[in-house]
């Protein structure tokens, strides 16, 4: 990626000045009762962390922050917080919402910068757990199952921890260095991270389950279905997990500059992929959706982000076939007009072709982002039932049809269950940490 390209990715908001964030935070009613920590999904203490940065207490801002959220850093910039804690903020009813995630912000840089310890490892008790994914649960998992005692090993398939918030997420979201910093402070509680470990080629499940006296299945979810249309194969189509991983390696080669770009699906990885498409210099990228605006899954203010990067969005639409030249190389996609029809088992109306109304748009790269694989031969080796890949458990004490593993994050996401969010994932990690220490706890008679 050149020189030019690279500054279209750094970081897109700034961070508030020490007087802004005085000021901000000495708006605050540092409520008694406060809504905000309840709409929190990790019960972050926000009146206090707020409060301690209104004192210049700025380490025990960022450490009420981070022990409630150990990835608080990467929540600072893409939780939804117009939904969660801002959402609830009392003042929302006579002027604005107190600025809670650019003040989280403010106080987790101010941790990374001064690299300061905030957490210390604790005492051995004896026991290993074994996690499987370094995504937001699995650290989560990881960083309290350490601070409690147990001797914590991370499998990882990727080259680098972090899962999600390293490979996923768009570097002018969440750069690099920020999930580097949270996977830094896991390793320094003495957690061991096996990276390019993949379970099933270089190490079994059954030598996991063996070795290990408890395991924590989180996985993420894996590459982007195929569309099942004609001309997937050309050069210049897309998985948009893929393409957002290597905007954030820097490994991009793909020139897109002037080009045009159809992006199919309109979740938060679909945004993903065509501001990540405007940012490598594409000329015209559309967001093409079966269903209506109404129905888009993505977060509002990720749909309301794409607009102002000049992304278009054709409603109704679906790819019907992949057009390419004599070189392979795509010119153009098929598409067909839709309509929504009876609603189906989830309560959704049903999207329908439009007989006769095809139409041709010219492209260079179509990039396929139609929701996510599941890891179904790993959930399978280790023997746990699962409803299309989505992990069965126990929604109280988080555990799966096997009494030694336990799972968290997206790998129990789906099928009407959970929320897939960051800070949902890293909550359900932190939980699994505990209910594994509450029953080791009772075995060995501490309880």
């Amino acid at each position: 990626m050149s020189s030019q390209l690279e500054r279209n990715f750094v970081e897109m908001t700034g961070r508030m000045t020490k007087n802004e964030a005085m000021e901000e935070a000495n708006r605050c009613l540092y409520c008694y009762d406060a809504p905000c920590i309840t709409a929190c999904p990790t019960s972050i203490q926000i009146p206090n962390f707020i409060k301690k940065i209104a004192s210049s207490n700025m380490k025990g801002s960022a450490l009420t922050i981070m022990d409630a959220n150990p990835i608080g850093a990467s929540c600072a910039r893409v939780c939804p917080t117009e939904i969660l804690c801002e959402g609830a903020c009392v003042l929302n009813s006579s002027t604005k919402p107190i600025k809670i995630g650019q003040l989280q912000r403010y106080a987790t840089d101010w941790a990374m910068e001064t690299d300061v310890e905030l957490f210390k490892k604790g005492e051995p008790n004896g026991y290993k757990v074994a996690i499987v994914g370094s995504g937001p649960a699995g650290l989560s998992a990881a960083r309290e199952l350490s601070r409690f005692g147990y001797s914590v090993t991370i499998f990882e398939a990727e080259a680098k921890a972090g899962g999600l918030n390293t490979y996923g997420i768009v570097s002018f979201r969440l750069p690099n260095e920020v999930a580097d910093w949270e996977v830094a402070q896991v390793e320094k509680l003495g957690v061991e991270i096996k990276t390019n470990t993949r379970v099933g080629v270089d190490i079994s499940a059954e030598d996991i389950l063996t070795q290990y006296d408890s395991v924590i299945v989180a996985v993420g979810m894996g590459s982007v279905p195929n569309l099942g249309i004609e001309g997937e194969e050309l050069e210049g189509v897309h998985d948009a997990i893929e393409f957002v991983k290597r905007t954030k390696m820097g490994v991009l080669t793909e020139d897109l500059i002037g080009k045009r770009v159809a992006v199919i699906g309109a979740g938060n990885t679909a945004i993903d992929g065509a501001t990540c498409a405007v940012r490598l210099g594409a000329e015209q990228v559309d967001i093409l959706y079966r269903r209506t605006e109404k129905e888009m899954t993505a977060y509002q203010y990720e749909y309301e982000f794409a607009k102002q990067d000049g992304v278009g969005f054709k409603w109704l639409t679906a790819p019907k076939r992949i057009i390419g030249d004599e070189a392979g190389k795509v010119t153009g996609l098929e598409c067909v007009k839709m309509k929504l029809g009876e609603a189906g088992a989830d309560g959704r109306q049903r999207p329908e072709a439009i007989e006769g109304s095809e139409f041709i748009i010219e492209v260079d790269a179509v990039i396929k982002a139609i929701g996510q694989t599941r890891f179904v031969p790993l959930i399978e080796a280790f023997g746990l039932q699962h409803t299309n890949g989505v992990v069965d458990i126990d929604e109280t004490t988080m555990q799966t049809s096997n009494a030694k593993v336990f799972a968290c994050g997206d790998v129990v996401f789906g099928n009407g269950q959970g929320e897939a969010m960051v800070v949902t994932a890293a909550q359900q990690g932190k939980n699994a940490a505990n209910i594994i220490h509450e029953r080791f706890k009772k075995q060995s008679g501490n309880a």
